[in-house]
């Protein structure tokens, strides 16, 4: 294995997973699995990239390290030189948050000297200025995401927001050292007396940029765009091999749960629910024991072969309502277990198409058809939207998934998603 990916949430892995698969024309991608958890055995030798899918981005502190540390070493034992801590595009972390601390316990692991932190994701409008995060042309703390219910993003200026969470010193590579290139982003990471450095990045190319001169960086940090260039810097003579391999559409019913609530999932669904039923869970309810998985499950099968979708998404509003009423971990914790004893009933009644979104909800129903098929690799198939790939499960019966966080895909993602899972079944 070549390069190593510790990713705090579900959809960030697939996401992350799809950009190493792709790579850059002409020498393509690598040979890329997801993997739910921190595996226990050896990877198989033909896989050149390998995401570890972690629950990290709102564990406890202590938790995130553990996992993020026993990825790591598992990752250097597969034989990987670099390795990437992915988080979000939008860094959703609070004051008190992970990705600090944990960006600190791999760089002791690792003995990174430097180390880079570049959320930028431009394809999805994600660009970083003056060490400021936007969202196309709104700060990040205008954008809607400052309504987060779990990592409210207040501040736009990533050097302080991570400031708040470390200990070591925060830098920053201005743009006008980006654009110079490759040559000169590695004399500055190099003169700087910071131990962390936010770079900014406005364009695909930035992002190439920062990936070759961070060839031989030990630990680099940030959403998936980080990854595009560096497939380039170990496969320059592949001459544009495909590795993404063929991808055989799975046939069967579909279901499509839906935790976020962000404002393009809310779009998302208003769309979807012109032409397909859709349900929306009842959360006092399920609080109360009175909508269960069963609920779910009966909403699904009797609307068969339809796109049927449920989701627990609201306004801010709302979710700060229940969040003040039931208490913000209990919520998410029990629409999580929701979602997740739904997902398995769902396998074991046949389903064979789960479209997801919400990063939360991502990694339950992740880990649910993992645990239900024994945890094997996801392989990454077709790219549904950037950032979002199908992602295949499973031998004999195979399932696919699609991961989508919360502000990623156009506004008809999730019949695009269903169409694309099942082209060729």
């Amino acid at each position: 294995m070549l390069i190593g990916v510790i990713a705090d949430d579900f959809t960030g892995a697939s996401d992350i997973a799809n950009t190493l698969a792709k790579g850059l024309p002409p020498e393509g991608g690598l040979r890329t699995a997801q993997f739910p958890g921190v595996p226990t055995k050896p990877v198989s030798s033909d896989i050149e990239a390998g995401v570890i899918s972690l629950k990290s981005r709102t564990a406890p502190v202590d938790e995130a390290i553990r996992d993020s540390l026993a990825a790591a070493q598992w990752l250097k034992a597969q034989g990987c030189s670099q390795i990437i801590f992915k988080y979000c595009s939008t860094f959703d972390s609070t004051k008190d948050g992970n990705i600090g601390p944990v960006a600190e316990a791999l760089a002791d692991e690792l003995g990174a000297d430097h180390v880079v932190f570049c959320p930028a994701f431009p394809t999805t409008g994600r660009t970083i200025y003056q060490g400021n995060l936007f969202v196309f042309d709104k700060p990040l703390n205008e954008s809607g995401l400052e309504n987060h219910p779990l990592t409210p993003m207040t501040d736009a200026d990533i050097r302080r927001w991570l400031s708040h969470q470390t200990s070591q010193s925060v830098g920053h590579i201005p743009f006008n050292v980006v654009a110079a290139g490759a040559t000169a982003i590695k004399a500055n990471v190099d003169a700087q007396s910071d131990r962390f450095l936010i770079a900014d990045a406005v364009t695909d190319q930035d992002l190439i940029a920062l990936g070759a001169a961070l060839k031989d960086a030990p630990l680099i940090t940030g959403g998936s765009g980080i990854a595009i260039g560096l497939p380039r810097n170990v496969l320059s003579a592949r001459n544009g091999k495909d590795t993404v391999g063929a991808y055989e559409g799975v046939g069967g019913p579909e279901a499509i749960l839906v935790g976020s609530c962000s404002g393009a999932t809310r779009n998302q669904i208003d769309v979807h629910a012109r032409n397909h039923p859709t349900l929306a869970i009842d959360v006092p309810g399920v609080m109360a024991g009175t909508v269960t998985p069963h609920t779910l499950v009966e909403f699904y099968q009797s609307h068969e072969g339809r796109a049927p979708l449920a989701y627990s998404s609201g306004t801010p509003d709302d979710v700060r309502a229940m969040q003040d009423r039931y208490g913000r971990d209990a919520v998410a914790h029990t629409l999580d277990n929701l979602f997740a004893d739904t997902a398995q009933v769902l396998i074991k009644a046949g389903y064979r198409k789960l479209v997801v979104a919400g990063g939360e909800t991502s990694g339950a129903v992740a880990q649910a058809v993992a645990d239900s098929l024994g945890s094997p690799a996801m392989t990454i198939g077709p790219e549904i939207d950037p950032g979002v790939p199908v992602l295949s499960v499973g031998q004999d019966a195979k399932i696919a998934l699609a991961l989508k966080s919360g502000n990623f895909g156009a506004e008809d993602f999730f019949d695009k998603a269903l169409d694309v899972m099942g082209a060729g079944a």
